[in-house]
């Protein structure tokens, strides 16, 4: 995700930083740098100016001091680049509250999709959601949302045969009572024409949604400044949902473009599994983008791969000292639902350097023994799951696990390495040092502030 822009950024600031004078070509370099950057990703090019000139003034004004004057261009940097960014949405979703969220959009920007990430994403914070399928007129667009609530789990209200999006939320209406929040989902046409604004409409007079919000597909660029602005003059929108921030490098048109028109961007979509949906806060987002990770998205993210009921029942494991292949399981399980190990190491503080300097393919060969090691668990007994001591003691099942799950034996072995390293580490006393379980309770990294900072210094230096 933008990683021409982030490059140019860090660059622009080292440059600056380690730089002895300002001086006009310094600034004429950066902001060159910095122009490519900023149009490859779209972003509107008078606001590409604006942030030039801007630059330029604040080099050159002699009021300011030499030693202060790297410092305040860098903060200019910072502030309109946030600027341009936006500012951060929020959906205030709560338990009991009977809550309905719209989704509006055109064709083929992934409504139905972000549909069931939505209510994926709730329910693994605790709040019970549903999804309503109100596109009576795109064919299999029932099927679809049917399809992804058996998949991931989501109840899904829908009726195949019905016409009538009125109708349909009518004789669901006393089930939807029953959720705190419902996601609708609603028909798309191929431009906002009369009839979609009227049929929307009419749904919103009937179900009175707490928030409408527009889904918008990243690879549109700077023409979502028109869609949104359309939207929201027809239908007034809360805010967006931005789609495919993972495979263009027009999102920086996009994400812009909403900001102009004062509407917020609540969420970003960053691949296709029902996970891959971050809150989106500008802040967050730029300091990513500056190599210094998010903290808060992983912990966001985390929460989205395992629900209120798991995390209570990993940290009561946790203070009892108690580890099996069932919870080494879970947690490989729960790696792989997180998205790639490269985009992870992006989230977490220091390690966005590390990851350059690693060898190549190094983070590809550890995913690999992630699938390798999550294989050998799914080919042991109930007994070797509970008990993984029997492996080390009779090595013939090791060859059976080994074969069973189309792998080496040495690989099982440095599955039962890892296990071990891991269970010593649970029940040994300094483990109370390292693992803060209340914040591994509430979805948290389950590491300490001084022993993140510990690894960001170490890999830092990598």
């Amino acid at each position: 995700m933008f990683e021409k822009l982030s490059s140019a950024i860090k660059k622009a600031t080292d440059k600056i930083a380690s730089a002895i004078f300002v001086d006009k070509n310094l600034i004429d370099a950066v902001i060159k740098d910095l122009q490519r950057a900023l149009i490859e990703a779209d972003v509107n090019v008078s606001l590409v100016k604006q942030i030039s000139d801007e630059l330029r003034e604040k080099a050159i004004d002699e009021k300011i001091k030499r030693i202060e004057k790297k410092e305040q261009i860098i903060k200019l940097l910072h502030d309109k680049l946030l600027e341009i960014l936006g500012k951060a949405g929020e959906l205030k979703i709560e338990k009991g509250k009977n809550q309905k969220i719209l989704l509006l959009g055109l064709y083929g920007v992934g409504k139905s999709s972000t549909t069931a990430k939505l209510a994926n994403y709730y329910n693994k914070r605790g709040i019970n959601s549903c999804i309503l399928g109100l596109d009576v007129h795109r064919p299999a667009a029932r099927e679809q949302l049917e399809q992804l609530g058996k998949q991931n789990n989501l109840k899904v209200f829908i009726d195949k045969t019905e016409t009538s999006a009125i109708k349909t939320y009518e004789k669901f209406k006393k089930q939807l009572d029953e959720h705190d929040l419902t996601i609708i989902d609603t028909a798309g046409r191929h431009s906002l024409d009369s009839d979609l604004v009227n049929e929307i409409k009419t749904l919103g007079k009937k179900i009175k949604p707490d928030y409408i919000i527009l889904v918008i597909a990243a690879d549109i660029g700077q023409a979502a400044r028109k869609i949104a602005s359309e939207f929201q003059e027809a239908l007034k929108i809360n805010g967006v949902i931005i789609t495919r921030m993972d495979s263009t490098a027009k999102g920086g048109g996009a994400l812009t473009a909403c900001n102009e028109t004062q509407a917020p961007v609540f969420f970003i979509t960053t691949g296709e599994k029902v996970n891959d949906l971050e809150l989106f806060n500008p802040s967050n987002f730029l300091s990513r983008l500056l190599g210094m990770g998010d903290l808060q998205t992983l912990i966001d993210k985390i929460k989205s791969v395992q629900d209120e009921s798991s995390q209570e029942k990993i940290t009561t494991r946790f203070k009892e000292g108690k580890f099996t292949m069932y919870d080494l399981y879970e947690q490989l399980k729960g790696m792989q639902n997180l998205g790639p190990l490269d985009k992870i190491m992006d989230l977490i503080p220091g390690f966005g350097k590390a990851k350059e300097k690693l060898p190549e393919g190094a983070l590809q060969g550890q995913e690999a023994n992630l699938k390798k090691w999550k294989a050998a668990i799914d080919s042991m007994t109930k007994e070797e799951r509970e008990n993984p001591e029997v492996l080390e003691k009779q090595t013939s099942r090791m060859a059976r696990i080994s074969k069973g799950a189309g792998i080496t034996t040495s690989s099982v072995r440095e599955l039962l390495s890892q296990y071990n390293l891991i269970k010593s580490f649970v029940k040994s006393g300094k483990n109370m040092e390292d693992i803060d379980l209340n914040k591994l309770q509430k979805g948290g990294l389950g590491l300490s502030q001084k022993k993140l900072r510990k690894m960001a210094k170490k890999f830092g230096k990598f």
